[in-house]
C-alpha cells in the first residue's frame, strides 16, 4: 500500500543527510525507521504486559528481597 508522508524542511534535510551517509535512498531509510520503530515498541509493549501479569505473583518475594 502506497502512503504519503509529508515532513517538515528540518525534518527532510535531516533524512536527506542521513541517506546520502548510509548511500541508501530517502525511502529505504525512512521505511526502516518505521519497521525499527515497530519493533521495539512491539517489545516493550510484549514486556510492559509480561510484567503487569507476573509481577503481583513474586511481589512478596521481591519485596523481601529489597530488603
Amino acid at each position: 500500500m502506497a502512503m504519503t508522508l509529508r515532513l517538515d524542511e528540518r525534518e527532510t534535510e535531516a533524512l536527506r543527510r542521513r541517506a546520502e551517509l548510509e548511500g541508501r535512498s530517502m525511502q529505504d531509510v525512512a521505511r526502516q525507521a518505521v519497521r525499527d520503530y515497530i519493533e521495539r515498541n512491539s517489545k516493550r509493549e510484549l514486556l510492559d504486559r509480561v510484567l503487569d501479569r507476573e509481577l503481583p505473583r513474586y511481589a512478596e518475594a521481591l519485596e523481601r528481597l529489597g530488603q
